[in-house]
């Protein structure tokens, strides 16, 4: 609002801090208010007075640690001028003091303070680990550093003759209390030790000693506190100033946990508001209803299938029909594991709209889905198709068939309208279009998915569909303001898929008879897939994760691929095709095609077939390099076979031995084929960012302080409070803070993916 005051929050750090001081934080820590500074939280905190243990320190890794010092002393350099202190360090407790005389110089003393913070005092117990620190600053280090401090050291974990060290590390002196002290400043003593996520140029206690600064400079109580006091009392929750002062400067180790119960909830209500917010002006719009129509096209397709739905395909399919039939926009989320029937229950609402003359589009993100989704859907429905009018519109078409294909969709003609991303091109214009559903949507952007609407501009009814289950919580959170139905059980045909990881580490001589196995399946009938991540050697496939462990090896790859199956005896007259991200889109259709087709034996594809594809009569499916690719894929991959009358058999194949750092996610995809397990395993190791857009964007992962697994109460309780006080007051005029709050959250491209309306 043009003139309104500065908040509190907002004013620049320049203004509290010394300019040289607040130039450095910007240029360090990317900081530039006293907002940014006060939500800028510790990543961990230390035990005042308690060692850390140096078995726990990694080579290469960011450090702070807490040790006391057992030696100091200086030599002069051979090399060059100056002189290096060496500081020795222990993780151990001394000796007790009485036997701290025993050569201990004035480290004995120290040991009072130990016990003044209540830790123990271990009796005779010998000097543990030690670790010797280089300091090139000798004369500042040796006159900082005494025999028997207590230090944090920070810096980066080298190595220096076989031994772990810190080199030039930066180093705070903690005091320890007096012994005998009986003055307040005991839980001083006894006070977590804050860890900020830091830079080796701005390390910790530098971060801590800006937050105090203007912790101390600015009054708290005029910061803008979105949670209304009804619901911080309601929810026992810590005021805005008492949160910052616990998790900046915590009196003992409870209150950092009750300060971020405060920031968590802070954020769910904050995010589930928006949500609420985006809801109620859905739900305010209109649309054209479309109810169902006795003996139309919908009844006689389903007196036509040859199988009986499952009770989950009909209760959602009776969700959705319910839905279209109001004049209110339906905005519903389908989400099912792999081979569930989400296709059916789209098209049979797809068919209740051409029932009352509407037209549907179904968006698919590739070529070759949108061709698979064209060629199931004219088969599925039969003689019926040609009634309907069904349309596929595609990039590659040629300039004739795009042609008729948009006098089609602009008539009235085409019912049904599937196609890529050229449906959304400008001269694509729809008689009566009624409903949009987007498959496989993660992979479409927001104004992508709203681009379709009505013929004059407003909204229609919107089905999302996703092959990747989602757990509960994550759909509450990232889908809020969508009806969620689940399809959690697989149509009666569908057959068993079993999983191997296959390690050719620890049995090199298993690959000869990888290729033996896909002959086999070849000589009875059957075809194979071969999926490689990458597409030659300077092209890997979109998605590919990073290797672990941060080594580099040489990736199977298509071309390569094709070059030695094309030269092995075993394979031998066998018809090999392959398909990867970079081919033309008819190219890859024609392939695809004649795969489906069954001209194709063995096919070598990167992850390009990851949704979509159906070849019935596809068995095994042999996945190179399996630990460079995600369990969502692993797992979408795996079921592109089994979908017919054949069992399948799916191998994961691996460099790594037994305990290489990706087996544990490759054993969890061969031990379960529920998507909705993996899929929150997947979540677990990939954290929220992923989900939420966090890599599209380039910024930070939306979700600062919470965690869509592990804080499902805290979403749970934040989304009744927003649902109820925007059905309350809908333009939360009576809760300017948290209006404040929603507005910029609504205005941060991070938030994009709220909606999906």
């Amino acid at each position: 609002m043009a003139g309104a005051p500065q908040r509190r929050e907002d004013q620049p750090l320049r203004t509290v801090l010394h300019p040289k001081t607040a130039d450095a934080v910007k240029r360090h820590l990317g900081l530039e208010t006293v907002g940014e500074v006060l939500e800028y939280f510790p990543r961990r905190y230390l035990p005042r007075g308690e060692l850390t243990r140096f078995s726990d320190l990694v080579l290469g890794q960011e450090v702070s640690i807490i040790s006391r010092i057992l030696s100091v002393s200086t030599r002069r350099l051979h090399t060059r001028r100056g002189a290096i202190a060496e500081v020795t360090v222990t993780d151990q407790l001394a000796p007790a003091e009485n036997d701290a005389s025993k050569g201990q110089g004035n480290f004995a003393p120290r040991l009072d303070g130990l016990a003044g913070v209540g830790l123990p005092v271990p009796d005779a117990e010998p000097i543990g680990d030690t670790m010797t620190l280089s300091f090139f600053n000798a004369w500042t280090a040796s006159k900082d550093l005494a025999v028997g401090d207590h230090v944090m050291f920070s810096g980066k974990v080298n190595e220096y003759r076989g031994q772990l060290t810190l080199t030039n590390p930066h180093y705070a002196v903690l005091e320890d209390p007096a012994p005998g002290d009986a003055s307040g400043d005991a839980d001083v003593a006894t006070a977590p030790l804050p860890v900020y996520p830091a830079t080796a140029k701005f390390t910790t206690d530098r971060i801590a000693s800006v937050v105090g600064r203007v912790l101390d400079t600015i009054d708290l109580a005029l910061l803008e506190d979105p949670v209304p006091d009804d619901l911080r009392t309601e929810h026992h929750l810590m005021s805005l100033p008492d949160a910052l002062e616990a998790v900046h400067r915590p009196r003992d180790e409870d209150e950092p946990h009750q300060a971020m119960r405060y920031f968590r909830y802070r954020e769910a209500l904050v995010l589930q508001t928006l949500l609420a917010r985006r809801s109620a002006v859905l739900d305010a719009q209109k649309t054209r209803a479309f109810p169902p129509r006795d003996a139309g096209l919908r009844e006689r397709f389903d007196q036509t299938l040859p199988f009986r739905l499952t009770d989950g395909q009909r209760r959602v399919g009776d969700e959705i029909a319910d839905d279209i039939a109001l004049e209110k926009p339906m905005n519903r989320l389908l989400q099912g594991d792999v081979g569930s029937g989400k296709t059916l229950v789209a098209l049979r609402a797809m068919l209740q709209v051409a029932d009352v003359g509407g037209q549907s589009a179904m968006l698919a993100p590739t070529e070759v889905l949108a061709s698979q989704h064209y060629r199931s859907v004219l088969k599925t429905l039969g003689p019926i198709a040609e009634e309907v009018g069904v349309v596929v519109l595609t990039s590659s078409m040629t300039a004739g068939a795009k042609r008729q294909a948009l006098l089609d969709i602009a008539s009235g003609g085409a019912g049904i309208v599937i196609g890529t991303h050229a449906l959304l091109g400008d001269d694509v214009a729809f008689a009566e279009l009624g409903l949009v559903v987007v498959d496989e949507q993660h992979r479409f952007g927001v104004r992508q998915r709203h681009s379709l609407t009505a013929k004059d501009g407003g909204p229609v009814h919107r089905l999302v569909m996703t092959a990747t289950p989602i757990p509960r919580s994550v759909a509450m959170t990232v889908f809020g303001d969508l009806a969620v139905s689940v399809l959690n059980e697989m149509p009666a045909g569908r057959q068993d898929v079993s999983t191997h990881v296959v390690s050719l580490a620890e049995h090199p001589t298993w690959e000869t008879r990888l290729w033996e196995r896909a002959r086999e399946e070849i000589d009875a009938g059957h075809q194979v897939f071969v999926v490689v991540p990458t597409i030659g050697e300077d092209a890997p496939e979109p998605g590919l994760t990073e290797g672990d462990g941060g080594q580099e090896t040489q990736l199977q790859s298509v071309e390569g691929m094709v070059r030695k199956l094309s030269g092995l005896p075993v394979l031998s007259g066998i018809r090999l095709g392959s398909v990867h991200g970079r081919m033309d889109g008819a190219d890859k259709a024609d392939v695809m095609n004649r795969m489906a087709a069954g001209s194709v034996d063995l096919l070598v594809a990167t992850t390009v077939i990851e949704v979509g594809v159906d070849v019935p009569n596809a068995s095994l499916m042999i996945i190179m390099d399996a630990d460079r690719l995600g369990i969502s894929t692993l797992h979408q991959l795996r079921g592109r076979i089994g979908r017919g009358e054949l069992e399948g058999v799916c191998l994961l194949v691996t460099g790594q031995d037994h305990d290489g750092p990706s087996m544990p996610r490759l054993k969890a995809v061969a031990s379960t084929r529920d998507g909705f397990e993996l899929s929150t395993l997947d979540l677990e190791q990939r954290r929220e960012g992923d989900i939420l857009g966090d890599n599209q964007s380039g910024r930070r992962s939306t979700l600062k302080n919470l965690s869509v697994l592990r804080h499902v109460k805290t979403i749970e309780q934040a989304r009744d409070d927003a649902w109820r006080l925007v059905d309350r007051e809908p333009d939360l005029s009576g809760h300017p803070s948290l209006l404040r709050a929603v507005q910029d959250a609504g205005e941060q491209s991070t938030t994009e993916y709220l909606y999906r309306g």
